[in-house]
């Protein structure tokens, strides 16, 4: 029992910081959450999270990843293609307007930023590879979201001029996830040497560096899920099913395209995983009167990484995908 619960610590701890903030009934945790947030938490959990991935990255891996077309073109299939058709297949469900709009939200979004990379370091799969797929998707983004979202949201009669600033886009590429990357690298090369338990180490500061982003995230839609009332539990299945979805996909391509050990992680945690920070943006500017669509995105940003936690470290442990 005590082996299980060392093994799935990382999931374990976000359902224990998921429960202490829907349940703190002080709201102290929401003020100290609020108070980071204000003070750009977010931005500097991500910043460390990226310079410790370079620290972790090694040459070949990068060489690999580059090299590793079939994987990124899987992974990028999944996230712009797959994502919204699985979407407008569950949406052929009666739901409400809002829920509906809020898994097109989600089903348009690129990778996330971070969490993504570090499950596929815990895994054992290229981070190099997966920080590639993030940066590809992102910047894809730009350019897909407006166009895939108002094919999406023509079934439900909502017309919408998106504006997507790719200004904005770009610098937070640059700051927050190349430039700390580049530090990490270079001061691997220059004064760091990790063995494989230093390695293991910082895997473990940055998997405490995610939940320290969900908290935050966390602290600010609390309200948001307390007042969904019944609405929750039905959501909350509903994005269980698309994020499940999004990871069978993952498994049939990874077995028909025979994609080996060590690199198909990266295609199952960047290929189904979905930034939050983004949906959160453009359903506030777009859609504020539709709270709900709101609630799907926080809820399958938290969906994803407790299943996703579960897989990586059950991956780390021994689970693999024989090819048939």
């Amino acid at each position: 029992m005590v082996q299980k619960v060392k093994k799935q610590w990382f999931l374990l701890s976000l359902v224990f910081v998921f429960a202490a903030v829907i349940f703190d009934s002080s709201n102290i945790l929401v003020k100290i959450g609020f108070f980071l947030k204000g003070n750009h938490g977010p931005e500097v959990l991500i910043f460390i999270i990226f310079i410790i991935s370079g620290l972790l990255i090694e040459s070949d891996q990068i060489k690999a990843g580059i090299r590793d077309i079939k994987s990124t073109v899987l992974a990028l299939a999944v996230i712009i293609i797959i994502a919204p058709i699985a979407a407008g297949l569950i949406c052929l469900l009666p739901l409400e307007t809002g829920v509906a709009i809020g898994l097109f939200i989600v089903a348009v979004m690129p990778t996330t930023l971070s969490s993504g990379i570090v499950m596929t370091g815990t895994a054992g799969g290229n981070m190099a590879h997966a920080l590639l797929i993030t940066i590809l998707s992102n910047f894809i983004g730009i350019f897909s979201i407006p166009v895939i979202l108002s094919i999406l949201l023509s079934s439900l009669d909502q017309q919408k001029e998106l504006m997507i600033d790719r200004g904005a886009i770009f610098f937070k590429l640059t700051i927050l996830v190349l430039f700390p990357l580049i530090i990490g690298i270079m001061s691997k090369a220059v004064v760091f040497k990790t063995g494989q338990l230093g390695q293991f180490k910082l895997q473990v500061v940055n998997q405490w560096m995610i939940i320290g982003v969900v908290f935050i995230a966390l602290s600010g839609v609390k309200q948001v899920i307390l007042g969904s009332g019944l609405s929750f539990f039905y959501i909350l299945v509903l994005v269980s099913g698309f994020h499940l979805m999004l990871l069978g996909s993952c498994f049939l391509l990874v077995i028909f395209f025979g994609v080996e050990k060590g690199r198909y992680e990266s295609i199952f945690f960047m290929g189904s995983q979905k930034t939050l920070a983004l949906s959160a943006m453009i359903q506030v500017t777009y859609f504020s009167e539709f709270g709900t669509a709101l609630l799907v995105c926080v809820l399958h940003h938290i969906v994803h990484l407790m299943m996703d936690g579960y897989l990586s470290t059950s991956m780390n442990n021994g689970l693999s995908f024989k090819n048939k």
